[in-house]
């Protein structure tokens, strides 16, 4: 992949605070990228799609491929960052690829010296999502685990370590109640893949154990349960599973929980636990208008 160049200002300076988002094309990533952008944050984003349009596969279950563009790529969130008056750097990298993850990790530290904010929010997009234990190859779960589980710990440690030598950084992992509670129904009646929850339950043990073992060295550790969130995916991808997009938060509400754990001194009481994103935006009222009655 070919990284797009950065937004031609100045160099961030040491104090510049700087977030380095993953799955930032589109749904809850671009959203969070947004709001720290808001926040004074300059911002790395990652993703695989680097121009609208891009064709992959996206199909959640092996019973057929879909191959249909999804909205949004890192083109357009560093645009909007841009625009915003923040300095934006795109680093195209895949979850699955991981040395392109630390070939990303690395391109930020060495252009713009160091990570305070790293947000593990992409996830594997493809088949084994909607599909059942005797239906998903082996090869398929382990992709899963490669992608929402390891690949976020490749980061943290290509990253974390800066952190430390700062003395200050945090990590948020976008976790799921999949991670810990079983469905109601089967996948594709309702439910959800074993690719998915068990990944998940993988991904969600991390920050409560980097909190541990991080703390005395100033780095901060959370997990953001998101709950239904109305993203571009849900909307083109999901109608066919059983989930209605129209019930579904606004993807800024995650947004705006991960810049209050970023801003708030409050939040470090939070530290090494799982935030219930929906129900902490609603009860501090950070989303004017939201929910409504």
């Amino acid at each position: 992949m070919t990284p797009l160049e950065p937004t031609p200002t100045a160099p961030p300076t040491s104090s510049s605070r700087i977030a380095f988002v993953t799955g930032a094309s589109r749904g809850i990533g671009k959203a969070i990228a947004l709001e720290l952008a808001a926040a004074g944050f300059d911002i790395a984003i990652t993703a695989r799609t680097v121009h609208e349009g891009e064709s992959r596969e996206h199909s959640s279950t092996v019973r057929r491929s879909d191959m249909t563009p999804l909205p949004g790529s890192l083109e357009t969130t560093a645009g909007m960052i841009a625009e915003m008056g923040r300095r934006v750097l795109t680093v195209p990298a895949d979850l699955l690829d991981h040395p392109s993850l630390v070939t990303a990790a690395y391109t930020v530290l060495d252009q713009w010296g160091h990570v305070d904010v790293l947000v593990n929010n992409g996830r594997y997009i493809g088949p084994g999502h909607m599909d059942q234990i005797l239906d998903t190859p082996v090869r398929v779960l382990r992709d899963h685990l490669e992608a929402n589980a390891l690949a976020p710990i490749v980061l943290l440690k290509a990253l974390a370590p800066h952190m430390v030598t700062r003395g200050s950084g945090t990590i948020i992992n976008i976790t799921s109640t999949a991670a810990y509670q079983d469905p109601t129904e089967p996948a594709g009646s309702g439910g959800w893949g074993l690719g998915y929850g068990f990944s998940k339950g993988a991904l969600h043990r991390i920050a409560g154990i980097a909190a541990v073992e991080l703390r005395d060295r100033g780095v901060r550790a959370f997990n953001i349960q998101p709950g239904f969130i109305a993203t571009e995916r849900i909307a083109q991808d999901m109608a066919a599973f059983g989930f209605d997009v129209s019930t579904g938060a606004p993807a800024v509400v995650i947004g705006k929980v991960c810049r209050w754990l970023c801003e708030s001194p409050d939040a470090n009481e939070l530290n090494g636990t799982t935030i219930q994103g929906q129900e902490l935006c609603a009860r501090l009222g950070l989303l004017s208008g939201w929910p409504t009655a």
